[in-house]
Order: structure tokens, then C-alpha cells, then sequence
């Protein structure tokens, strides 16, 4: 069995750690941060890497509440953007040591910008430094980001619910029900994956979703890179309709997420027809009709709006039995640094970056 496996089986207990954490220990946190962000002017939602992808997760549930929030990677947010004095900047990072990281809170010291840190870390610079610090205490993954993705996507998310007043005793049983449901499923969706030509190395593989999905399509797209390491692309379901759908061709890959609410029908028609076109489609989501898709994972009943919590997971596991379908170590990186911290290049010093660069 692989690390990435390993990890991605133990993900339901980890969430449900972290749910458990947040309403006990970590609750005083949680309650100022939230404090702070209902009487702030600006609030900026940021990560890099995965953990920007839990930002994308986390968002809608701000913007459901009426609550607008700037929602920026931080790379960008570091160069391109100027924050007033009396901003609040969520910052996600699992180590809170990337480069971008470190240099967005020298930015922001001094400035009247408060930061509220959400990591796994509790000795990164993120943790160290913000002023409100949530730290998410897990077991670290081995190499791709899987648990610390997931539970930075939940943190974000609770604390959304939090600071718009949508978060209940009710909601976190509802959640807590669909981890365990979660955690049944997941031997069946390894059995779909087993048997399925959905999955074929060197097949191009394109992600799409909409609202929370969005978090979990891109997140998808970067589990192909970082275990499968081949290309994929992620976007929008309703973008690719304005002119990227000119890409579609026989035996090209889909993978879909739809929501349990909004824009079903209008979903499920773009997968009849991408098949139409000669496409193989994957959906994932809830109370899916069984031959939408050449390969459907239906998700246990879970609060709409919470969808990114689990819908990962399919995901995940498809990914890890493509790496070993296609002969690929997904439990190393040949090019990436674990944690990226400097801003140089790829390959690093020892492949002939000069010194003065880094």
C-alpha cells in the first residue's frame, strides 16, 4: 500500500478530529477570529498550492452569508495588491513556512493588518506570527498534501459558518454523520475504481465544478500533476462552455462535480453530451443518475453547502490508482521541494542555481 493511500483512507477520522477540535480546544480561537473578521472592512481569504485550494473550498460559504471576502492566491496577494490598515487577512497554509507565506506576514507587519492564521503547523512562522492562530492538530501526510488539505478546507469552512452565524449543533452532527457514511464508502468507491477504463495512463484529463467544487476540481487537477505527474487542466463548469469546450475529443477524460442544489440539470446535460462527443466522463456527487457517467461515485447525504468536505476523496483514490497503473512513484516528488522557500527556479541550487539567487 502506498503512503498517498495510507493517508487518504485515514482522511474521514482526521476531519472528524478536526470538527472535534474546533468545538473544544479550539473554540476560543475560532470565536475571535470570527470577531475580528464581522467587524473588519476588507477580509482576504488566501493560501498557495493545496491550501489555495481550500480557500477556493471555503469561499462560497462567505459569500452565501453575505459576507464578501477577497479571494486571492497569495503570490498574487503578495506583489499585486496593497492592503488598507484595517484589513483582516485569513491566511491557509499547512506549514506556514512557504516563501510566499513568510513574505505576505513582512508585508503586512507594522501595517494594521491582522492576520488570522489556519495551519497544521504549530511552530511555522504562520502560527508564530498571526494574531489569531487556528492550529489543526493532525497527523502530517506523507507527501501530497491529502489530510492537510482537507481539513484546512474544513477549518476555513467552519469558520465561515462561525462568523456568518450559520454554524449549529445540527450542522455539525449532519456533518459528523456524512464522515462516518464517508468512511463506509470508501472500500466501494475502491472497487468502482478497480474496474473502471475511466482511467488510462496518458489520457488527457480535464476537471470541472462550479461554487465549493471548484476548491476540489482544482485540487484534483494538481493530485495528477503532483502523484499521476502528468498534466491535467481544472476550471469552471459554466467557463469551459464559452469556447474551451473546442478541446473535446474522442477518448478524452472528465471529471465532474455536481452540486447537490444548483445547476444540476444543466451539469449532467454537459456530461450527456461530452459523451456524445466521444468523451469518458467521471461525476461525483449525490443522488447521481447511475448511467450519467462512465464512471459515477455517489456521495452519502451531506449538507449541500458542504459538499468539498468529502468530494475529494474519490478523487484522491483515483488518482493514486492511476500513478500505479501508469508505473509512478506518487510518494515522492522528483522536482518539488516538500515545502517551497525560496523563489528561484525549479531545480535548485545543486542543479546550478547561482548562489546569489536564492
Amino acid at each position: 500500500m502506498t503512503h498517498f493511500l495510507r493517508d487518504i483512507l485515514r482522511q474521514p477520522t482526521e476531519l472528524q478530529r478536526t470538527i472535534d477540535f474546533l468545538m473544544g480546544v479550539g473554540r476560543p480561537s475560532l470565536n475571535a477570529a470570527a470577531e475580528v473578521i464581522r467587524g473588519a472592512r476588507h477580509v482576504y481569504l488566501t493560501g498557495i498550492g493545496s491550501s489555495w485550494h481550500a480557500a477556493l473550498g471555503a469561499a462560497p460559504l462567505f459569500y452565501l452569508g453575505a459576507c464578501p471576502v477577497y479571494v486571492q492566491e497569495t503570490a498574487e496577494l503578495l506583489q499585486f495588491a496593497t492592503l488598507p490598515p484595517d484589513s483582516v487577512v485569513i491566511v491557509i497554509s499547512r506549514s506556514g513556512r512557504s516563501v510566499e507565506i513568510v513574505n505576505l506576514l513582512v508585508k503586512v507587519r507594522n501595517g494594521g493588518v491582522t492576520v488570522i492564521g489556519i495551519t497544521n503547523s504549530e511552530d511555522g512562522p504562520l502560527a508564530r506570527q498571526a494574531q489569531i492562530s487556528m492550529v489543526v492538530p493532525i497527523e502530517m501526510d506523507y507527501a501530497i498534501s491529502v489530510n492537510t488539505y482537507s481539513t484546512l478546507a474544513a477549518t476555513a469552512g467552519i469558520l465561515a459558518s462561525f462568523v456568518v452565524r450559520s454554524w449549529s449543533v445540527s450542522l455539525a452532527t449532519s456533518l459528523s454523520r456524512a464522515l462516518e457514511m464517508t468512511g463506509a464508502a470508501i472500500a466501494d468507491w475502491q472497487v468502482q475504481i478497480a474496474g473502471t477504463p475511466w482511467l488510462a495512463p496518458g489520457a488527457v484529463y480535464y476537471f470541472l465544478a462550479r461554487g465549493s467544487g471548484l476548491g476540489s476540481c482544482q485540487e484534483a487537477r494538481l493530485l495528477w500533476e503532483e502523484g499521476v505527474k502528468s498534466p491535467a487542466t481544472a476550471m469552471g463548469t459554466a467557463g469551459f462552455r464559452h469556447g474551451p469546450q473546442e478541446m473535446v475529443a474522442k477518448g478524452a477524460r472528465f471529471g465532474m462535480w455536481i452540486d447537490g442544489e444548483r445547476m444540476r440539470g444543466q451539469d449532467l446535460a454537459v456530461a450527456r453530451d461530452l459523451r456524445r462527443l466521444g468523451a469518458s466522463v467521471m461525476l461525483i456527487g449525490r443522488d447521481l443518475p447511475k448511467d450519467a457517467g462512465d464512471l459515477v461515485f455517489q456521495l452519502p447525504a451531506v449538507p449541500p453547502d458542504w459538499q468539498f468536505l468529502i468530494d475529494s476523496i474519490p478523487a484522491q483514490l483515483a488518482a493514486e490508482q492511476l500513478a500505479r497503473l501508469s508505473g509512478v512513484d506518487c510518494d515522492s516528488f522528483r522536482f518539488c521541494s516538500f515545502i517551497v522557500e525560496d523563489e528561484y527556479g525549479l531545480l535548485g541550487e545543486e542543479a546550478g542555481a547561482p548562489k546569489d539567487q536564492k
